[in-house]
């Protein structure tokens, strides 16, 4: 194993025996749903730093993996929804932090009358490999694992989520990203890529992943300031502004054309018709707002329109949109 991934299975082996709060993370929200109690052991361990919890995505009763389990707080969100037996599995190296986990469990079991222990299996693996069948999974999820990873392992880690998840199943993450460029003093810095700092990547660059490897359908869900890093307490001598986005990438067919990919754009025709139809699959009300992916606003501001409003991008996005 890599001297930076050794430094991160050391930094979460502490983690699991000592809890730390606010370790990498402190902006994944507590989501609180009608009698589901989180234990505050679980809060305490919340190394996240968004959100992989979507009720449009938990409908009839998927198969949910998780990978880089935590204090289990996300997971016992999972089987919120699937309450079910093994419903959700969540997938950890740090044997440590897959102990902590079992014993949060019997704390939530304790806490909230609904739930089991035995909707959620752990098991002991590595995201560059893991221990799950091919195309076995509906929704797979990870927050602010993969930006520890360097390219080469980042790209056999969305392999993995790629191959075993069904098609069209989706994989929903949370990462923090950097549109500045930083020095390789602070890129090698094996303890800052472990707290979720120094692996940050551009926005293009994270959507360019996970189109490489497959996916034919992004959408950003949301965008967050996260950390700042400055001259004083970083090698660094600029501020460096990083934000967390919330990511789902979906298992559907490459278009010929390459993915659609929603930051959260959208289009209104405004014009004398009651409707615009551009003879490629997309109907626009008038003075309706269809959410567009980025390839469609560029085909639609391409026509060159005086009747067409087209917005910037708002790296929001919630799904209703023109593919």
């Amino acid at each position: 194993m890599e001297s930076y991934l050794n430094a991160t299975t050391d930094l979460y082996k502490q983690a699991a025996l000592t809890p730390d709060v606010g370790l990498c993370c402190t902006t994944t929200p507590i989501w609180k749903f009608p009698g589901l109690e989180i234990p505050m052991i679980m809060q305490e361990m919340n190394y996240g730093c968004g959100s992989t919890i979507s009720a449009q995505d938990l409908i009839n009763n998927p198969k949910v993996l998780y990978v880089g389990v935590g204090g289990g707080m996300e997971l016992l969100q999972f089987a919120y929804f699937s309450r079910q037996k093994g419903g959700v599995i969540g997938v950890d190296v740090v044997d440590e932090m897959l102990e902590a986990s079992r014993k949060n469990f019997l704390v939530a079991e304790q806490e909230n009358d609904w739930f089991k222990s035995e909707f959620v299996e752990l098991k002991k693996g590595d995201a560059l490999n893991l221990p799950i069948e091919d195309e076995s999974i509906d929704i797979a999820a990870q927050n602010c694992l993969f930006n520890i990873f360097k390219t080469e392992d980042l790209k056999k880690a969305l392999q993995e989520m790629y191959r075993v998840l069904k098609p069209h199943g989706r994989l929903v993450m949370s990462d923090p990203t950097c549109e500045q460029t930083m020095n390789e003093t602070l890129r090698n810095d094996n303890h800052l890529r472990a707290l979720c700092l120094s692996g940050s990547i551009p926005i293009a660059d994270y959507i360019k992943a996970l189109t490489d490897v497959g996916f034919g359908t992004i959408e950003i869900r949301g965008r967050r300031p996260y950390r700042i890093l400055d001259p004083e307490n970083y090698a660094t001598d600029e501020l460096i502004y990083i934000e967390s986005i919330e990511v789902c990438a979906i298992k559907d067919p490459m278009p010929v054309d390459g993915p659609c990919v929603f930051t959260g754009k959208s289009a209104i025709y405004y014009g004398s018709d009651n409707h615009f139809d551009d003879k490629k699959g997309h109907i626009l009300m008038k003075n309706q707002p269809l959410a567009v992916c980025d390839k469609t606003a560029g085909a639609l501001a391409s026509l060159g329109r005086n009747d067409m409003f087209i917005s910037q991008s708002t790296f929001h996005y919630n799904g209703g949109g023109c593919c």
